[in-house]
Order: structure tokens, then sequence, then C-alpha cells
């Protein structure tokens, strides 16, 4: 098959074009601008467009179908130029859904834990060597892409997004997958943007349920009060599975878990990441996995690109980086950080940088999310306000809005990065918390430097 990408320079899009290349298909593509790790590993398979922009001369009747990236506008020239020719547009949630039609379909959404969660029944699934397709939001250990696709398998995982499929598709991602499996993982109100009151946000979880399949599953985080009001109203022939937070103890900063087949340790840590392996694990016995299996394989789970990970460590310092940047992932991370090293000074910097945070009217959700750490930084940058077309805000805003005593408010990055080497560090963690790159800082980098000067 000929498929060309029209953005293909995103996370998802990039990885997808790069499993259609790796199964023999013809994959051509375009973008405005492409950063990293797409570039690189575009370029590694031969991908990587000649040169950036829009060009309708690439559309012609011989490619069978488009896929559709949500970064083009409506108006993208080449996008017009395929409607024009009549050719088969995908968006790249209609096209997960195409390739796996005849398949066991497990979908994890959710506000926050569904990467993890996800990446959790992947890393189950392949250990028992058990063969599946799959999509995961973030980069995982083990596996070389975020998709891949499978002629022999029966079973496709995704993670299900609630963002918007395309520029011409309004509906929500994970709508377009209908599984046999799904499993919410909690409701707290983001992308404002697209969902300007949280009733209309709740709505989708709502309507994801009533799109699960005739006779399928529906796994859910128990406590959640929004997801009990929809599972109460669900009058679908569903089998309906409640979870919790799985039993476990913290000891000498190690978590354990309690299991009827005794207690098991593991690499990860956070009472959310606990709430988020009891969803995996009823996920992997809907699919046939035995306890042995679960509990035997998800030890040696290392979680998933930037989700509480490891940066860098020594006696004195020890730095994760993490994608939290809504209030309910905000709070959980810092909250478990603080749980898991509870003789340790927390210092946590978050980078207010999706439209949501950085939009005065949902800036009040925040309220309390630092109240864990010892002392709180928070970044913003008043370039990706311009770029997001917001109001201004000030320091002053976000101060008031988080109600954090000692809050300290930065607007330039190498202030913050001054700010970080003036510091003393004994018995410390340093948490990174923001779903961008603090206007370009790399954290790696700076780990490293500070970690050295705190040796």
């Amino acid at each position: 098959m000929n498929y060309h990408f029209i953005a293909i320079g995103g996370s998802a899009m990039h990885n997808l074009a790069i499993a259609l290349h790796k199964q023999g298909d013809m994959v051509t593509g375009s973008d405005d601008e492409i950063f990293e790790p797409s570039r690189s590993r575009l370029a590694s398979y031969g991908l990587l467009p000649i040169k950036q922009g829009w060009f309708p001369a690439k559309i012609h009747s011989g490619i069978d179908a488009i896929v559709l990236g949500m970064h083009a506008k409506a108006d993208n020239p080449e996008l017009l130029e395929a409607k024009k020719l009549g050719l088969t547009i995908y968006s790249y949630p209609e096209f997960l859904y195409k390739q796996t039609q005849n398949k066991t379909r497990v979908v994890i959404g959710g506000s926050h834990g569904k990467t993890t969660t996800t990446a959790m029944v992947m890393h189950v699934l392949k250990e028992n060597s058990i063969e599946f397709d799959y999509m995961v939001g973030a980069q995982l250990a083990g596996f070389d892409t975020m998709v891949k696709f499978s002629k022999s398998s029966t079973v496709a995982v995704f993670e299900g997004d609630e963002y918007l499929t395309s520029p011409i598709d309004l509906r929500p991602k994970f709508h377009l997958y209908k599984p046999h499996i799904g499993l919410i993982t909690g409701i707290a109100w983001d992308h404002i943007n697209v969902f300007p009151t949280f009733e209309n946000y709740i709505s989708q979880f709502a309507t994801f349920v009533d799109l699960i399949q005739e006779g399928g599953t529906l796994i859910y985080f128990e406590p959640d009060k929004e997801l009990q009001h929809i599972v109460s109203s669900c009058t679908r022939n569903l089998t309906i599975i409640p979870y919790n937070t799985h039993p476990h103890k913290i000891t000498d900063e190690k978590t354990i878990l309690i299991t009827q087949k005794g207690e098991v340790e593991i690499a990860f840590f956070g009472e959310h990441n606990l709430q988020n392996i009891q969803g995996a694990y009823c996920v992997c016995k809907a699919l046939g996995i035995t306890d042995r299996q679960f509990y035997n394989t998800i030890s040696s789970f290392s979680g998933a690109s930037k989700r509480l990970q490891l940066l860098n460590k020594s006696a004195q310092l020890t730095i994760f980086q993490d994608f939290a940047h809504s209030p309910s992932k905000l709070k959980a991370t810092i909250e478990a950080v603080k749980s898991q090293f509870p003789t340790k000074e927390l210092i946590a910097c978050m980078e207010l940088h999706t439209y949501s945070s950085l939009n005065k009217a949902f800036l009040e959700q925040y309220k309390g999310c630092m109240d864990k750490a010892d002392i709180a930084l928070v970044f913003y940058s008043d370039h990706a306000i311009q770029l997001k077309r917001l109001d201004p805000l000030s320091p002053d805003m976000v101060e008031v809005a988080f109600e954090k005593t000692g809050l300290q408010v930065f607007t330039n990055a190498e202030e913050l990065k001054k700010q970080l080497f003036f510091m003393e560090f004994k018995n410390s963690v340093l948490l990174w918390l923001s779903s961008g790159n603090f206007d370009g800082l790399s954290l790696s980098e700076l780990s490293k430097q500070l970690v050295e000067k705190n040796a």
C-alpha cells in the first residue's frame, strides 16, 4: 500500500509511519515543523521529508490513503488537494480501528494514568510471549515503536486519548476504537480549549462507555465519583469490573505488592501507580492472563518514558522527570514522591505549558496541588502564552492560584536554572514536572550538572 502522512512529525503519527514502513508499505509525508526525537527516528528509516512545509504536488492518484494528523489545519494545501482528487483520508484513530477491526480491542482511557496503565498491560503481554498490536503515547523500554501491527495477532491494546481526532473530525480519539475491553482510570477536567465545561468533558467518557462492544467489559476506578455516576447510569449489556488501589507496603524506600501468592517488589512507586497496576491486572485477567503470569512479569516493569523517570542520582540528590502537568497529575505525582521518600526534602519544579494550564479561567484548579512539596517552583514562558493566543499571566496570578506558601514563580528559564545552582541539596529529591521542555532546557544535562555539583 502507498500512504502519505500529512503532519508526519507528531509523536503518534511518526510512529505509525515507521510501523507501516517496517511492514513493507510505501510511506511518504510532510510537515512544517519536526522536532526531536521524531526527526532522528524518521531520518533513520529514510522517512524524513527532504524539505519542511506543505507541497500539494506530493498528492497524486497513486496514493492509496492519506493519514491526517491533528497538527495540520483544515485548510492545509495537501489536504485540500487530497479532497479534490477524492483520495481516502483517515485520521490515525480511524486508521488504527481499520487495521484491527477483526481483533479484540483493549482501550485504556482516563484523565491520568492511561499511558502507564497501557504500558503495564503491554509489558505483561510481551514478557509472556503473547503477540498483540498496540498504540501507546510514550516510548517504552523493549518496544522499538509506539505503534505496531501484526497480521497474526488477535489482540490490540490502545491508549485512549480524549483529545480531538483531526482538524476535520472533532470527535475524541477514543470514541473511534469501539473496544471489547474498556478501562477508565479516572476523570479530572482537562483540555479546557476543547471541553469548556467539566460537564462537557465528563460526557465524553459516558460516550466512550456507550461505544464499548455489546457484551464487552468495562473496568473502572471505583473511588472516582464521576465514574460511579456513569456506571450507575449504564444500561448496556456489559461486564462491569471495579478496581481500587493494589494492596501494598513501603519499606526502606521500596514498594512491595501484597498478593495472595506472597510479596512482590516492584521498580516503580506512588499510590496513583498502585491504582494503575490494579487496573492493568484487571485488563490482563480479562485477556486470560493468570496471576502467576502477571506478577512474575510486572515486577520487571520499569515505567514509561517521562513517567517518574529517574534522570540522575547521587548520595545527596535524586532527580526524577514526570509528564504531570494537569492539577490531578501534579498533585498525585508530588504526593507519590513524598510518600516514597518521606525523610527527603522534596523540590518540585513544574512548568505551566498546556493551553489549559496557561488559561486564567483554569488556573484556580491548581489550588493546593503542590502543598506536599517542601520547595515549590513554577515556570511559564510568555512566548508560550503568545503562541496560544491567551491573555497574559503575571507571577502574582500564579501565586494566588496555587496558594502555596513560599512558591517561587519564574518566567525566564535561565533564571530558574541559576536558582537551582544556588541551592544546596542535602538528602533531597528534585522533581521536574512538565509536558514541555522548560523553554528548551536540557533536563538530562542540567540534572547531571546538579548531581555532580552536589555529590
